[in-house]
């Protein structure tokens, strides 16, 4: 039985990269070509040229915000419910056929899926959790309204599992099936999973058969990934996103989580479109490659970085850290909004800066802004000339502080909220 869930897990780094940038164009060309949003976002573009990293950084990042923002306008408008941004749809929308089924997240945003197997990728976290052809999979993620119960029923399905669909709540009724039933596997929440253990215990129940769990939708931190382990049951962790599918997940190494084989992914820094150096943490900012939703530079909002080296196990694609926060960062100081996006203005300004950090210190109503930065060549007048800068882009006032390069932590923030709201 293999170790890896089919051959793209194992091929060369080169080898992947330049099968991901040779199928670049093309999917720039058709987001373009069918979607409403991203032939106005990328008006102009050659998608022939965008064959290279460098080439994908100079295009717009899409933020889910923006996505939502178009969602509801178009729908106020009586149009497209999801905003220009589906290729697939059903009868009475510009894409007229295609969709299977359509979701909808807090927002609230809308998902189409389309009819292809494991439409959302997932069996390849779900292989590495160590399910297995023949295993039944406890599901109890959500099967109506949001995408999760069809989203890892279709991977559990793609691995050769069968499942039983317990959706979510009915605790009692979900123990007793998997008593009955006996699955290898549960799928879920690590809360929920958490819960029917300890009813378990309580109730004397042998649910011991389970002994392996693809979690997600919500932290696992080691502690209760350990807790788990002393049940006996191996709990692995994946990265996914309602309108992207799979984009990481963990294996048995657990060494970070490595990336899917479907999707292109950037860490930026927060408040713009540029890529990060390696290690630094970022917004992840992810190009799929699923044609019937071809998002291109779609900023997740979700921070993290990128591992050095390989994984353990042989799988060959990059690894990043996991979720390490949030990239919107944006404050209000003094009855002004302050974002990632004006502190990055600052830095193009002036070349002889590397890195910033705004902290805003003080009590509501009183609070004053610091404006931290990165720089090897502290010349004579610059930290003024940066205050004028900072006054010009926010309207507000800053004192500035430049530091040696390498000292502002690597947190991916670029604005802390330090101040006192007691």
């Amino acid at each position: 039985m293999s170790d890896f869930f089919d051959a793209l897990e194992t091929r060369s780094p080169a080898e992947r990269e330049a099968a991901l940038m040779a199928a670049l164009p093309a999917m720039v060309a058709h987001a373009q070509s069918r979607t409403d949003a991203f032939g106005a976002s990328l008006k102009g573009v050659d998608a022939s040229r965008i064959t290279s990293r460098a080439a994908l950084a100079t295009l717009p990042v899409v933020r889910k915000s923006e996505l939502l923002a178009r969602q509801q306008a178009s729908r106020a408008a009586g149009g497209d419910p999801f905003g220009g941004f589906s290729a697939i749809g059903w009868r009475g929308l510009a894409a007229a056929s295609g969709a299977r089924r359509v979701f909808q997240s807090p927002g609230p945003i809308y998902e189409p899926e389309g009819e292809g197997a494991d439409y959302w990728r997932m069996g390849r976290a779900i292989y590495a959790a160590g399910f297995r052809a023949g295993d039944l999979a406890h599901c109890s993620f959500s099967y109506h309204l949001t995408p999760a119960g069809s989203m890892m029923e279709t991977g559990a399905h793609a691995v050769g599992c069968a499942t039983f669909p317990g959706g979510v709540g009915n605790t009692e009724m979900q123990l007793q099936a998997v008593m009955e039933l006996k699955p290898q596997g549960y799928i879920g929440t690590p809360s929920f999973l958490k819960i029917m253990v300890e009813k378990a215990q309580e109730a004397g129940a042998d649910i011991r058969s389970v002994n392996k769990a693809m979690v997600s939708g919500e932290a696992c931190p080691p502690s209760l990934r350990d807790w788990f382990a002393s049940q006996g049951i191996a709990a692995f962790q994946c990265y996914a996103t309602a309108d992207l599918g799979l984009v990481a997940y963990e294996t048995s190494a657990r060494e970070g989580l490595v990336l899917d084989e479907g999707v292109i992914v950037e860490i930026v820094r927060p408040g713009t479109g540029d890529p990060v150096p390696e290690g630094e943490v970022g917004e992840v900012v992810v190009t799929t490659l699923n044609r019937d939703y071809p998002l291109v530079r779609f900023g997740t909002g979700d921070l993290s970085a990128v591992l050095p080296g390989t994984c353990p196990t042989g799988r060959t694609n990059t690894r990043i850290k996991g979720w390490m926060g949030r990239a919107d960062q944006t404050v209000k100081v003094r009855g002004m909004f302050v974002h990632p996006g004006q502190v990055a203005e600052v830095v193009k300004r002036h070349p002889e800066v590397s890195r910033a950090r705004l902290v805003v210190q003080g009590e509501m109503a009183s609070d004053r802004m610091t404006l931290k930065l990165e720089t090897a060549t502290p010349a004579d007048g610059l930290a003024a000339r940066i205050a004028d800068t900072v006054r010009d882009v926010t309207k507000l006032r800053s004192e500035v502080e430049l530091l040696p390069v390498g000292s502002l932590p690597n947190d991916g923030k670029v604005i802390e909220d330090a101040r006192s709201y007691q």
